[in-house]
């Protein structure tokens, strides 16, 4: 069982980081492309703002966050839209998102034990909360990274991401429109100082292992399965390897493969 509050530790840590790789940019280096189409570096971090804002409604006013969706202009544009909604000049974002994030940690950490907050097509506990924020905040740090052309050493707090990532299995298959599998996966995956996180019985047929970073990489969706040291026994766990999806939603289009040079194939 995850402590909440370490996870929180963990959250503004990881968000610490990529506030230290956007901080210094001059103002058009925010304007930059990333990989997710039409999302600049200042998008990337307008939507992680737009996201803590409306998961602190989910923890401090239900009713205001149901009207996210309900008052939305198209409920299918509503991430884009938030993102849009929050992009500002440079300084000014960067303090809306850190006053944000701040004021969530907060909010979470004052959840009384087994509520559950409401989110778009669930309900979650605030530590569940507090993984899929920092599920969110590595992911779209990755996506500014790349158009930075910064590789970011992997730390242990990938250990939430991949965490998230193995109890999110079902959902990657039914959001590809396919049965949810009920066979066991053994996850083994190597850590990045060495040790081995494992999910799922050790004497499963069905396996997957390979590099935590490799691991989160596909299940957020940054990387093609073509392009990563994953290693899958078994056809469930062959098939997850195309349809795995951390965030909720409806299936994200993914990464394309890369050539050798490292431009798309």
């Amino acid at each position: 069982m995850v402590d909440l509050t370490d996870l929180l530790t963990d959250l503004a840590d990881e968000s610490a980081h990529l506030d230290a790789l956007v901080a210094p940019l001059p103002a058009s280096d925010w304007t930059r492309p990333t990989p997710a189409p039409g999302w600049s570096i200042g998008h990337q971090i307008a939507h992680l703002a737009w996201t803590d804002h409306v998961a602190l409604l989910a923890a401090t006013d239900p009713e205001a966050f149901y009207a996210t969706v309900t008052e939305a202009p198209d409920v299918t544009r509503l991430v884009d839209h938030g993102a849009e909604a929050f992009l500002a000049p440079p300084a000014e974002l960067l303090a809306r998102w850190r006053a944000g994030r701040a004021a969530l940690a907060d909010a979470l950490a004052a959840v009384p034990a087994g509520a559950k907050l409401p989110w778009y097509g669930t309900r979650m506990s605030a530590t569940s909360m507090a993984t899929a924020r920092m599920m969110e905040t590595w992911a779209h740090g990755e996506d500014v990274a790349d158009a930075l052309g910064v590789v970011r050493p992997a730390s242990d707090r990938l250990r939430h991401v991949a965490h998230l990532g193995v109890r999110t299995l079902g959902h990657g298959f039914a959001a590809h429109g396919r049965p949810v599998p009920t066979t066991p996966i053994r996850v083994e995956l190597a850590g990045p100082g060495g040790d081995t996180w494992a999910w799922g019985p050790a004497d499963a047929a069905e396996r997957l292992s390979g590099p935590a970073l490799d691991f989160c990489l596909l299940v957020t969706q940054r990387r093609h399965r073509a392009d990563l040291a994953l290693l899958a026994s078994g056809p469930v766990a062959e098939e997850w390897l195309d349809v795995a999806q951390a965030f909720a939603g409806p299936p994200g289009s993914g990464r394309e493969p890369v050539s050798g040079n490292g431009a798309p194939a």
